[in-house]
């Protein structure tokens, strides 16, 4: 069996002991599987086989075998990933999609399942979706204990939204303030962080899911609400007395937003990368949705992204040469996903961290941000 399947298979077997006895001698002889008041064996539960199943044939074929990729997001949070008529959209959604459009040929293939911020790790840890996108911070501990996570997609950082009537401009002074806050995430632990380093006393009122920790604040339980900045900016613009409400200026962490994969499997984690690549370096080669090329431009480097000419190793990922044309096609690049969740809710990129870098090729787009990936090629 491939080296680089061994320790995602350890996590699968890790999930299938657990309907084994949980008691184990020093002999040799493994223990035999617990038994039901009638003395038949319990079989393994249907998610522990898929998982097992995955891990034998590797997560790509997986995902082809099954015909639909697997994606734990949200369907709460406006701009990264909410329902529309019963349909969930968002941008961490289309990262999603673009996925299922370069190992499936069809965006449409993906299956949704919303996660809450504590159900997060597990759900990524136990292999049982192919992939996370859901609003995630990207840690040394989440990458170690987690999975692995593919490049910045979204830079973000905390901060906090109050009352304009109570007339604060800064977030030092919410001494002795009760603040709602996401429990279980780093949002959680920054606030913590932040009180303590300026001595302010703050209280935290915890709540399992983002979109009730709003309507706590909302319901004068508490005297902020901090979340990531993008997150302050979505949930206001659902607030009906949003102009009563302002988010204080202050940045008081580094949230670097991406996608992340379960462990153990380097082609599929490869292959996530790569997708994320092709969104980024379309916008940065002028290439749009409506505007993907199916014949040689002259530009080697656009002919080489769109498998039109040359290749960057679509054929090493078990992808179709022409995968990047299914992407951009289906999804945009990065500027149209961005303008179609992100920009109605004011965020602007121009200026800020979320545009492409300085010298990106490009020559009507926003740059001078942070926004890159290695080379397609």
């Amino acid at each position: 069996m491939k080296k680089q399947y061994l320790h995602y298979i350890a996590g699968a077997a890790a999930l299938l002991a657990l309907t084994l006895a949980a008691a184990c001698t020093q002999q040799e002889t493994p223990a035999p599987p617990p038994a039901t008041p009638s003395g038949e064996a319990v079989a393994a539960s249907p998610a522990a086989e898929a998982v097992a199943a995955t891990a034998q044939e590797g997560r790509l074929a997986a995902v082809r075998s099954r015909g639909r990729l697997i994606c734990a997001s949200n369907n709460a949070i406006p701009g990264f990933g909410y329902l529309d008529e019963g349909n969930n959209v968002g941008f961490d959604v289309d990262l999603c999609r673009a996925v299922a459009a370069a190992v499936l040929g069809a965006a449409a293939d993906v299956e949704v399942r919303p996660v809450t911020a504590t159900e997060m790790g597990a759900t990524l840890q136990s292999g049982e979706v192919d992939m996370l996108a859901r609003t995630v911070t990207v840690t040394t501990s989440r990458e170690t204990q987690w999975g692995n996570f593919a490049q910045t997609m979204y830079y973000d950082g905390q901060g906090f939204i109050v009352r304009q009537a109570d007339g604060l401009t800064g977030a030092q002074e919410l001494a002795g303030a009760t603040v709602c806050v996401t429990q279980g995430t780093t949002t959680e632990l920054n606030l913590q962080d932040f009180s303590n380093l300026y001595d302010l006393g703050i209280t935290a009122k915890t709540f399992e899911r983002t979109d009730v920790a709003v309507d706590a604040y909302r319901n004068g339980q508490c005297d902020a609400f901090t979340t990531d900045h993008s997150g302050l900016y979505a949930y206001r613009s659902g607030f009906e007395d949003k102009d009563e409400h302002i988010v204080l200026p202050d940045t008081i962490s580094e949230e670097p937003l991406g996608p992340g994969v379960p462990h153990g499997d380097e082609q599929w984690y490869d292959i996530v990368k790569a997708v994320m690549a092709i969104i980024i370096y379309a916008e940065a080669y002028g290439v749009t949705s409506d505007t993907v090329p199916a014949a040689k431009t002259g530009n080697s480097a656009v002919d080489r992204l769109f498998g039109l000419e040359g290749s960057w190793g679509q054929t090493d990922l078990g992808l179709s040469p022409t995968a990047a044309q299914d992407v951009i096609r289906a999804v945009g690049n990065y500027g149209e996903i961005y303008d179609r969740y992100m920009a109605p809710l004011g965020l602007v990129r121009e200026g800020g961290r979320n545009a492409l870098w300085p010298t990106a090729p490009c020559a009507d787009c926003p740059k001078g941000g942070q926004l890159y990936s290695i080379p397609l090629r």
